[in-house]
């Protein structure tokens, strides 16, 4: 009888362990999932690419269960420490937004090989990165066609942020599209050099609306909004860009091309949910991969017109494959 005791009470303290085994695995794999996002210069309220991350994030989180926290260079310095900060609090994915923090990034990734980044907007041959990039000369091509469709004068105007080449592929596509329209048509283009001083952008928009140029598109960040609120006071159009920027300038905004960076975001957080490998190499998002879009077209009288030639132009240049000659 003692030995049949003293055995069924290790079966039960083995039965016990088993089953705190099971629970303890089970409650790794349904680990809440983490990701920390250094954001660009700007930060949070840039009414442009930071915030699309943003909300990407924020639907992650009310959708999929994914926690996250962000930081800004305002309160770390440089974006190397605020990287650093996000890998040290155990965030399984670690977002930079934004080419300028490549080189950080890339510092911050070598020292830490293990860690899963992501960066947005440039391209790293790192193992531990993957690395998001857009087709927006596809984008802006379409940016550039509204543009010349909606000018009377004949002259329309591009400000970029700075030289690099995410900005070049903008103002590519937006030439494009504008001569696909009108072969002759004008095409004013300034790089302000920042995507965080609205003055400037407001000087550039008002040397170029005295120009004629009468249709804006801004690639600046903040600069551009400045641009765009300029171009609302004298009475021109523009177009916007990373997200909807309507509500910025009410009455001059016909448009914004819109970068979904919070659509790759939210995937890239579904992946993470799901289990599934983040690997490393390059992801190019297009039109066709719902990379970009431009959104509603308002304030102009004809939009409704213009909506279906933009919708058609857009269809024949996913059949192309992009081709934009």
């Amino acid at each position: 009888m003692r030995k049949m005791a003293i055995f069924a009470a290790v079966l039960l303290i083995a039965l016990s362990t088993a089953g705190c085994a099971g629970k303890s695995e089970e409650t790794a794999a349904e680990k809440t999932k983490t990701i920390g996002i250094m954001l660009t210069d700007n930060g949070l309220g840039d009414q442009s690419f930071n915030d699309s991350g943003f909300q990407g994030l924020m639907k992650a989180r009310d959708e999929l269960g994914i926690t996250f926290d962000y930081r800004e260079i305002k309160d770390t310095g440089t974006y190397e420490k605020g990287l650093t900060q996000l890998v040290r609090e155990g965030n399984d994915l670690v977002v930079g937004l934004g080419y300028s923090m490549q080189a950080d990034l890339e510092k911050v990734a070598k020292k830490y090989p293990k860690q899963r980044f992501v960066l947005i907007d440039s391209v790293s041959d790192l193992d531990n990165v993957t690395s998001v990039t857009f087709k927006e000369d596809e984008g802006s091509f379409l940016a550039g066609a509204l543009a010349a469709m909606t000018s009377k004068t004949g002259t329309i105007g591009f400000i970029g942020g700075s030289d690099a080449d995410v900005i070049k592929r903008f103002k590519k596509g937006y030439l494009k599209g504008a001569e696909s329209v009108k072969p002759r048509i004008r095409v004013l283009s300034d790089i302000s050099g920042t995507f965080d001083d609205d003055k400037l952008g407001k000087g550039i928009a008002q040397n170029m609306i005295r120009k004629k140029a009468d249709v804006l598109f801004t690639a600046a960040g903040f600069t551009g909004v400045g641009a765009l609120k300029e171009a609302e006071a004298q009475k021109v159009y523009a177009i916007g860009v990373d997200s909807d920027q309507y509500y910025t300038a009410e009455h001059a905004v016909i448009s914004s091309l819109v970068k979904n960076v919070d659509h790759v975001i939210y995937e890239l957080a579904k992946d993470l949910k799901d289990n599934k490998e983040i690997k490393s190499g390059e992801i190019v998002y297009g039109l066709k991969e719902n990379g970009m879009e431009l959104a509603k077209i308002r304030v102009v009288k004809n939009a409704g017109g213009l909506t279906k030639k933009i919708t058609d132009m857009k269809n024949s240049l996913i059949e192309k494959g992009g081709d934009l000659k």
